[in-house]
């Protein structure tokens, strides 16, 4: 299908003029041709009267491989979440665990608006992530989760440094630039508790050599800065400054306790920070200073985390917590709507080196966009109403009623159309009773 007419929609363009507009979008192959014109023939019509259309929403932290894992890791902090239930869970992971972990996750971002994502998976079995990706049609920068240092990190997942590079770029020439850059690939050192100063080096060069991103953890648990500390004598953020790591294609997870040093390190480097308020309150690892960061001119955008850590992979969620945990300290307006919503859309494309293809409706740019229905009582009445504001404030990722990712429907009326979702259900149950076994968790 090359052409589709998305007509009557109310607009939400998040241009540079954050226009918000009423009528027609024409997309044809992939992108997005011209936005309030006159209908025009085409080979699919969308009616979009009385409903909104967005951009896609930019999830710049998640762990596909850890859907799977929904519920079986509550009420834990960080460091005893990842190596009582996390870390043995990844390590019983087989091909096709991952594969439907994967799977489960992207239907769940696509019920609820996400079009991309920055995608950190486990050490083993990755190649199964990127045929969920190719297979779905989600736009991802994803990478093998690398682990070669750490008492505490289960002989499943410990790998030699040799090894840990030689994957990750096999994986890197295999699937960087795929599908005329929809699927992309990035480094993923887990972060410097696991990760041995060898690997950090030789992950910054290789990263600067092939151009594509490091993802990272990062000052997320005071118990994780201190045992960094402890071993390499820096707080997170001052060590990834002298190994040389930070810079513009460096994102760093949560952020949560910095100091201001490391405050000024982000800013002089223009390093991507990735807010997970969920993720945060869950764990219980803190709040971190995103208004100050803002203000500071330090790109922060958002993502959900994982599933065993949230519960859900959803941006209305995020969005809504985001705008909410930082009044308390800062006052009623210290993360608005706008921002917020910013945030998740055109702020994520542009912490990911995405800003001129996604993040925002405006014509040359790639297809990615969902369509909300603003018709049930949470989000009613819609007259004399900041819509943005309702976007952040009231509505849920039910909303959602199609998605098109690079001008492909993905999401019809809440039907996905290139998941099979009942078989991924009980695919998903059989995989995790067969990992909790083997893992030995329960």
């Amino acid at each position: 299908m090359s052409t589709v007419l998305i007509k009557d929609g109310t607009i939400i363009t998040m241009n540079p003029e954050r226009e918000i507009l009423q009528g027609n979008i024409f997309l044809a192959d992939r992108r997005i041709i011209e936005i309030g014109g006159p209908q025009r023939p085409a080979d699919k019509v969308i009616d979009a009267g009385g409903r909104l259309v967005i951009p896609g929403f930019v999830q710049t932290h998640i762990h596909l491989c850890q859907t799977l894992f929904r519920g079986q890791a509550d009420d834990l902090e960080l460091l005893d979440w990842l190596k009582k239930r996390i870390w043995p869970l990844e390590a019983a992971h087989d091909e096709e665990s991952l594969y439907i972990s994967a799977l489960l996750g992207i239907g769940e971002l696509f019920k609820g608006g996400t079009t991309t994502i920055l995608d950190m998976e486990t050490v083993h079995h990755t190649e199964q992530a990127f045929r969920a990706i190719r297979d779905t049609g989600i736009r991802a920068l994803a990478g093998k989760v690398m682990m070669d240092y750490g008492e505490d990190v289960p002989e499943g997942l410990r790998e030699t440094t040799e090894d840990s590079l030689k994957e990750s770029l096999a994986l890197l020439e295999r699937w960087h630039g795929q599908d005329e850059g929809r699927i992309g690939y990035a480094f993923a050192p887990r972060f410097a508790v696991s990760c041995s100063e060898d690997l950090l080096l030789r992950v910054r060069d290789l990263a600067r050599e092939n151009g594509v991103m490091v993802h990272t953890h990062a000052s997320e648990n005071r118990g994780e800065i201190e045992l960094v500390r402890q071993d390499r004598g820096y707080r997170n953020v001052v060590y990834f400054d002298r190994l040389g790591l930070t810079g513009k294609n460096l994102i760093l997870a949560h952020c949560i306790w910095l100091d201001e040093e490391e405050m000024s390190i982000l800013q002089r480097s223009g390093t991507r920070v990735v807010h997970c308020p969920s993720s945060n309150l869950k764990l219980a690892s803190g709040i971190a200073r995103v208004p100050e960061m803002l203000e500071r001119g330090i790109s922060v955008s958002l993502g959900a985390d994982g599933a065993p850590c949230n519960n859900n992979l959803d941006m209305f969620v995020e969005m809504r917590h985001t705008a909410l945990i930082h009044k308390i300290a800062g006052g009623p307006m210290a993360m608005p709507a706008r921002q917020v919503f910013e945030m998740a859309t055109i702020g994520g494309a542009r912490a990911i080196g995405l800003e001129t293809e996604i993040g925002s409706l405006e014509a040359g740019k790639r297809a990615d966009l969902a369509i909300v229905d603003l018709g049930d009582f949470h989000v009613w009445p819609t007259e004399e109403v900041d819509l943005i504001s309702h976007l952040v404030y009231a509505a849920k990722s039910h909303d959602i009623r199609t998605v098109l990712v690079d001008g492909r429907v993905v999401m019809e009326e809440r039907r996905l159309t290139t998941i099979d979702e009942t078989a991924v259900r009980n695919k998903a149950n059989e995989a995790i009773r067969r990992l909790v076994k083997r893992a030995g968790v329960n």
